[in-house]
């Protein structure tokens, strides 16, 4: 917090900073949510995340200034934690997982004022309407756009705004949370909605990398990359950056920063519509934990309105495909399953209608790695040398030529990490 706070501090242009929760935090208010607890562990869970925030408090210099709001905050979770209907609620849960973020942004406020800057701790709730659904609440433009202009405004002509991210309103005032990642796409719809020039995103990295450098030791950081790139980069399993981070970002040209709070002074990346360089090759990605799916009849031969079956099904069910294959009488397709939710819903339900039309085979073990780059379907010798590096491997589905930013394939797990090493050391070592 205290680097943070510097960054924010030494760049007079900052006027709203969007927090996520104190680290440690969020795992356990999901825990408290999503889990069933007897009392005794609800109060250990419940400790754990007092522990944390009082950590912070304590090396503040004047506590005493934050302390009673805290504690309402923390009797408050406390109370949601504790309440009955928790695990059956969904507007209940969003509510307790809203506490991780309104308590480090009563901190961080405090924080940046200890370094000589008026800082006010603001509910973005007052400005961030989405629709009911709660869990993956969906923001509405127009009225976020309203709201912020009317009462965001105002404040950041004398103050620093220091607001929650990844929490929202319904129209009815109940609170809404975005998803996983929903800080980053809070600051892109605050940045949209009052046509700010830059929206920074400060993590624990030096910017967006070539691939996980964890994966490719040789892997380093891009000076810059356009919207689409970060977009597909983002879909495709980059962690630093959320896929709907892009999307505010482009429709405002909102230049974006990545850079790490840790060490900011090694710079970032910047993300923007234009590039000055566009290089074929820009980066690879990994997405871990694929579902394939395949539907086979012989009555789709010469069939029309057979696809369309198929996805009307998928949709009923809430899934999302990533990758499509087609052949004369079968048709195959990827599911993002993280956390095995996919394989959740992917349920009897939905396999039992599918198979009123067709035969239906479901694998697991897969990992997605995509190229992604620039002009890939037009400029010679792009493919060709992406599955030289790969020859030696068996790729389950292979998608090129929807879109000219990426070429992507489904892998067995258990050689992901060599082939994203391959191809790193084929196309930037």
């Amino acid at each position: 917090m205290q680097n943070c706070a510097r960054i924010v501090v030494n760049n007079t242009a900052t006027r709203i900073v969007v927090v996520s929760a104190a680290a440690g935090v969020t795992n356990h208010l999901v825990s408290l949510a999503h889990t069933p607890m007897t009392q005794e562990q609800i109060g250990e869970v419940c400790n754990a995340i007092v522990a944390i925030e009082m950590a912070i408090v304590d090396s503040l210099a004047e506590p005493a200034a934050v302390l009673p709001k805290l504690n309402d905050l923390l009797d408050e979770m406390r109370e949601l934690a504790y309440h009955e209907e928790i695990l059956h609620r969904d507007d209940l849960k969003d509510q307790l997982l809203s506490m991780g973020e309104r308590m480090s942004s009563l901190l961080f406020s405090a924080v940046i004022a200890e370094q000589g800057q008026p800082a006010i701790n603001f509910d973005v709730r007052k400005v961030l309407r989405t629709d009911s659904e709660f869990g993956e609440a969906v923001p509405q433009l127009e009225e976020i756009s309203a709201l912020s202009q009317r009462l965001l405004q105002p404040e950041i002509e004398h103050a620093i705004v220091v607001t929650q991210g990844f929490v929202g309103a319904d129209e009815q005032g109940k609170t809404t949370t975005l998803g996983r990642g929903g800080s980053d796409f809070t600051a892109a719809l605050l940045a949209e909605a009052l046509h700010a020039e830059v929206c920074e995103i400060w993590t624990d990295v030096a910017g967006v990398y070539t691939t996980d450098p964890r994966i490719a030791e040789k892997a380093h950081p891009l000076p810059e990359l356009s919207f689409e790139e970060a977009a597909e980069m983002a879909t495709f399993g980059a962690k630093v950056l959320h896929p709907a981070t892009m999307e505010p970002a482009l429709r405002k040209n909102v230049k974006v920063f990545v850079g790490s709070s840790k060490a900011p002074e090694q710079g970032g990346t910047w993300i923007m519509r234009d590039c000055e360089h566009e290089p074929p090759y820009r980066a690879i990605t990994r997405r871990k934990d694929q579902v394939m799916v395949t539907v086979k009849t012989p009555k789709m031969m010469y069939a029309q309105g057979f696809l369309q079956q198929v996805f009307g099904i998928i949709a009923k069910h809430r899934l999302s495909v990533d990758l499509v294959t087609t052949s004369e009488i079968s048709v195959s397709f990827t599911l993002d399953n993280p956390a095995n939710s996919v394989a959740q819903r992917l349920n009897k339900e939905t396999i039992a209608e599918l198979e009123t039309i067709c035969d239906v085979n479901v694998e697991h073990g897969f990992d997605l790695v995509t190229v992604v780059g620039n002009h890939m379907q037009t400029a010679k010798g792009v493919s060709s040398k992406i599955f030289a590096a790969v020859s030696q491997y068996n790729l389950r589905m292979i998608c090129f030529g929807a879109n000219p930013h990426n070429l992507s394939f489904l892998v067995n797990e258990s050689d992901s990490a060599d082939i994203v090493q391959h191809l790193h050391k084929a196309l930037f070592e």
